[in-house]
């Protein structure tokens, strides 16, 4: 019997996929469970439209992260900062103080999980990092620390 998954199901299939199972695991279990509705033409149709829909979204995602990076791509963001006669900080720089700073300077909004740094920046100067906007896509920008 054909199947339309509403969710995943392991060693069946995942969420929205049409699958075949047994007339008794599909009628007895899945179906008045809600796990799974029978594939009538209208049923499947519409889980079609879906993944349609879903793939649309994720493409359109993707080309709005593309052009955010090329936006920010090799800009320079300058963050003021108290420090010591060595030039050393007081504190360190956070993700959050350099998302802040891209927001102020350049009027984008950047969540600061996604700045990859890979060691807290503690001394002034020029310091580059990386950006994950979104999976596969990142920007490299430099941070110059002013005292």
């Amino acid at each position: 019997m054909k199947i339309i998954l509403k969710q995943d199901v392991k060693g069946l299939g995942r969420k929205e996929e049409i699958v075949n199972a047994s007339d008794g695991y599909a009628k007895n279990y899945l179906i008045p469970r809600g796990i799974a509705v029978e594939a009538t033409v209208g049923n499947v149709n519409e889980a079609k439209n879906k993944q349609q829909a879903a793939k649309d979204k994720k493409q359109r995602e993707l080309e709005q992260a593309k052009e955010f990076a090329a936006r920010l791509e090799n800009k320079t963001v300058t963050i003021k900062a108290r420090a010591g006669d060595s030039g050393k900080l007081f504190g360190a720089i956070s993700g959050k103080d350099i998302a802040d700073a891209i927001k102020s300077q350049y009027d984008a909004e950047v969540d600061k999980k996604k700045i990859v740094l890979h060691e807290p920046i503690k001394t002034a100067g020029e310091h580059q990092l990386e950006i994950r906007v979104y999976a596969g896509v990142t920007v490299n920008i430099n941070v110059n620390i002013v005292i």
